[in-house]
Parts: C-alpha cells; sequence; structure tokens
C-alpha cells in the first residue's frame, strides 16, 4: 500500500493557466480576491458581493481574453 507522501508526490498542484489570468485581472482591476472554479462547459467566478459581480458581468469579454478561453463565464455571490 502506498502512503500519503508517495501518492501526493507525483500530484501536480500547480492551477491552471485560466485560473491565474482571472484571479490577477480582478486583483489588478478591482483589488479584490476571487475565487474561480473550472468546470466542464465553463468557468465559475466566486465573488463576495453582488456589486462585485454585476460590475465584472461587463467585463467577460476583457475576462475571456485575460484567460485565452471561450468556455462560459459566470458569477456566483459567495458573501
Amino acid at each position: 500500500m502506498d502512503s500519503l507522501y508517495d501518492l501526493l508526490a507525483g500530484k501536480n498542484f500547480d492551477e491552471p493557466g485560466e485560473i491565474g489570468a482571472i484571479k490577477r485581472y480582478v486583483r489588478d482591476t478591482y483589488r479584490v480576491d476571487v475565487g474561480v472554479e473550472l468546470q466542464d462547459r465553463g468557468i465559475v467566478v466566486l465573488v463576495p458581493s453582488a456589486a462585485l459581480a454585476s460590475k465584472l458581468r461587463y467585463d467577460v469579454s476583457k475576462l475571456q481574453s485575460a484567460a485565452e478561453t471561450d468556455k462560459r463565464i459566470s458569477f456566483r455571490i459567495t458573501g
């Protein structure tokens, strides 16, 4: 039986470039940290307020170009 260390040693924990690009864009533009979930059919951005979600809805094309993706981007309010 493999130890937990052996199982995790070969795991790649780097986040996909799309996630990093979206987090960077929001942090640089709005000075807010957000969460990002990558799903099969789209990307979900986890935002702390409805106001930020509303602002980001206008920036969807900029987010897609920053992330170099054509996946559907949606927003979930967590706060």
